[in-house]
């Protein structure tokens, strides 16, 4: 029996509003967090995945007080990230509700952070979110260079390399966010989860393209484990009834 993909909205959020853009730039509100929280839980989403999308770049903690308002809401697993540096905000985060919690910036400038987190939590805890874009100038071995702070700065690190040290330090999933595509809806970078697929065993979410329902199944057939979505969901462009019905048609288990 193969494992179900899992298709899970993202809820991006600044000061407290769900927030979207595209490829980053010209955030748009899009909600409240806690009241989109509960219509996903209702709705059928497999997990949810929070991330404060400017806690890194403004230097300041992830809000607590929402996070804790959003897991009283759901019942399926909730995934924050944004602003987490140290095990101890793993901590707080889990015990404000949090069922895993995501890394990006910190672990990028020290990478050991990963291992401390697996080693502490376990590794089911920790997802690496990767920011990864194409290379413009001096190109990285796989053509695709990992970001910081939002997808800001470039850091000239290989991606594709970069998601398999983080699976080797202790990473359990890796959340695999294509900067290219963010917001555009042209379909998932296709080319960036079969790069990613082919060095790490470890669960992949696919995220960043999402426009259509079609667009869904190539990326779980270019190796992705479960698929994740922001705008389409949040403005009602399709359901996630509608995804997994989708993946169905495509032969892809779904719960």
């Amino acid at each position: 029996m193969s494992i179900a993909v899992r298709v899970i909205p993202c809820l991006d959020v600044d000061a407290g509003r769900v927030v979207k853009g595209v490829n980053f730039q010209n955030l748009r509100d899009a909600g409240d967090p806690v009241e989109l929280a509960a219509r996903y839980d209702a709705e059928g989403a497999d997990e949810l995945t929070f991330l404060d999308v400017t806690a890194s770049s403004g230097d300041r903690e992830t809000t607590y007080d929402v996070v804790r308002r959003t897991a009283e809401q759901v019942f399926i697993p909730l995934t924050v990230g944004g602003g987490v540096r140290t095990p101890e905000d793993v901590d707080r985060l889990l015990r404000a509700g949090a069922d895993k919690v995501g890394v990006n910036t910190a672990a990028i400038a020290r990478p050991e952070l990963i291992r401390e987190i697996a080693e502490r939590f376990g590794n089911q805890v920790l997802v690496l979110s990767a920011d990864v874009r194409r290379t413009a100038g001096e190109p990285t071995p796989s053509g695709f260079e990992v970001t910081t702070h939002g997808g800001r700065r470039g850091t000239g690190i290989d991606a594709v390399e970069w998601v398999q040290r983080a699976a080797e330090l202790g990473a359990g999933e890796i959340l695999l966010n294509s900067m290219d595509a963010d917001g555009t809806r042209a379909g998932f970078d296709l080319e960036l989860i079969r790069a990613a697929r082919a060095v790490v065993d470890v669960p992949l979410i696919a995220s960043g393209g999402a426009g259509e329902v079609g667009h869904f199944p190539p990326a779980v057939e270019a190796g992705a484990d479960a698929v994740l979505a922001a705008s389409v969901f949040h403005f009602r462009d399709f359901t996630i009834a509608d995804v997994k019905a989708e993946l169905s048609r495509h032969g892809n288990p779904v719960r």
